[in-house]
């Protein structure tokens, strides 16, 4: 039987710290991060490529600023028991 670890936390991370399955949302959808961050302009503005969750068809390539701070929801890892049924 698998349980959560904990629930989904939104913490706030800088723009290339963003791990694929992260969750972002603007003022309309939630999006989620499909790809690896990468950098620009001498690492001073950070691209990361997002799908959006309610239609996973529609993709979008986010710019920020690297030292600004990103809100993101994190999901949490799976923990394992080792219960008998």
């Amino acid at each position: 039987m698998a349980r959560l670890d904990k629930p989904d936390s939104i913490i706030g991370v800088y723009p290339i710290e963003l791990h694929p399955a992260d969750l972002l949302a603007d003022e309309r959808f939630e999006w989620e991060v499909i790809g690896r961050p990468f950098a620009t302009a001498a690492g001073k503005a950070v691209h990361v490529r997002l799908r959006k969750v309610s239609d996973p068809l529609v993709t979008e390539l986010w710019t920020w600023a690297a030292h600004e701070q990103v809100s993101v929801k994190r999901p949490t890892k799976r923990l394992e028991t080792d219960e008998d049924d």
